[in-house]
């Protein structure tokens, strides 16, 4: 199960690095940030 919400945080990461990175306003490059940081230590499996 472990793996499985892995997965799933890693297909979130990926898809907010990709909308991150294709947005042209400033702002919303900074929010899709602030979302991913969150995420990653999660899928460091730091809380």
């Amino acid at each position: 199960m472990l793996y499985i919400y892995l997965g799933i945080i890693l297909f979130l990461i990926i898809f907010i690095l990709w909308n991150m990175f294709e947005e042209k306003d400033i702002l919303a490059q900074i929010d899709a940030a602030l979302v991913l940081v969150p995420l990653v230590l999660r899928l460091l499996l730091i809380k």
